[in-house]
């Protein structure tokens, strides 16, 4: 599971619980409407797909759920340099430093990089979507790097391949 993935998840999940507990619904209940909404494939959102997760959202909705605006996952600020997410996006930037991709890798670069992408000059304050989105900037940029030196070590220094 790709880590985007992973964290629209949990995303999801803590959302559908927040929903469990401001409608009042205990685990017997909870199991019986997962297991009506999947038609009987899951009684655990857990255990749901993406899509049985937003079919039971739909649901919580219909029966009077409403998300409080600005509590959720994506508006929260990291904590600087202890986040596992910003140390993600360190190790991302060393990664290209490794592969010789960055002529300075300060961290003062990487704050211009990631005021470039999100217009947010440290990285306690990103929000988890735009963290996410320099992540996976960062790790496209690595790709490209890597696909790059492969390309010019079977072509030779000038990245042609001869023919003779």
């Amino acid at each position: 599971m790709k880590y985007y993935d992973e964290v629209k998840r949990r995303r999801e999940l803590a959302k559908l619980h927040v929903a469990k507990k401001q409608l009042g619904i205990d685990d017997e209940a909870w199991r019986m409407i997962c297991l009506r909404v999947t038609d009987g494939k899951c009684d655990s959102s857990a255990a749901m797909t993406a899509a049985m997760r937003q079919a039971l959202l739909e649901e919580l909705r219909a029966k009077g759920f409403a998300a409080q605006p600005g509590t959720g996952a994506a508006t929260r600020k990291f904590r600087g340099a202890q986040d596992a997410t910003a140390r993600k996006i360190r190790a991302c930037w060393l990664d290209l430093k490794n592969a010789g991709a960055l002529s300075d890798a300060s961290e003062a670069a990487l704050m211009k990089f990631v005021e470039h992408r999100t217009g947010k000059q440290a990285l306690q304050f990103l929000t988890v979507d735009e963290a996410i989105a320099v992540i996976e900037a960062l790790k496209q940029w690595h790709r490209r790097v890597t696909r790059n030196v492969r390309a010019a070590r079977m072509g030779g220094d000038d990245g042609t391949v001869s023919g003779d």
